[in-house]
């Protein structure tokens, strides 16, 4: 894990692959938790049944926006942002998903800083974000987050 306790640490990690989080599971129990929460039934995440026969993956499929709602998690385990009195989560940028997500796949965040900007005392940071499935060459997305931080 990489610790950044003010901005020009963060400033010098800019064009750098930062790291990776450790693998995550994500269970049938974790994608229908996701549907109750955001009242998305499908039955390509939901219906074990359904999809096992009619789904071309042969399986549920997580929610593309349950794995990007993994990114704050996933990001804590490759960085710790030290000495902040607030931090937003702003916005996500250019996101493609390129492979489905099955379930109990185990995914691994991987992080480059893109840039790192002072904005009148707030930090704008945007770090490219890939979401790996293990076993699988090509990421289940890619695109870049951006963060802000106000540090003490």
């Amino acid at each position: 894990m990489i610790i950044i306790n003010n901005f020009d640490e963060y400033k010098s990690l800019e064009g750098s692959m930062v790291g990776a989080s450790s693998w995550h599971i994500i269970d049938q129990d974790q994608i229908n938790r996701f549907a109750d929460a955001t009242l998305d039934h499908q039955w390509i995440h939901t219906d074990e049944q359904r999809a096992a026969k009619e789904s071309p993956y042969y399986s549920t499929i997580a929610h593309g926006y349950l794995t990007l709602s993994l990114i704050p998690y996933l990001w804590k385990q490759i960085a710790e942002v030290r000495n902040i009195n607030m931090e937003i989560n702003y916005g996500i940028e250019s996101f493609k998903f390129g492979l489905p997500v099955k379930v109990n796949s185990e995914v691994q965040l991987q992080a480059t800083i893109r840039s790192v900007n002072n904005l009148k005392g707030t930090v704008k940071a945007v770090v490219g974000a890939q979401l790996f499935i293990k076993g699988e060459l090509k990421p289940a997305y890619t695109g870049d987050v951006v963060f802000l931080y106000h540090f003490s």
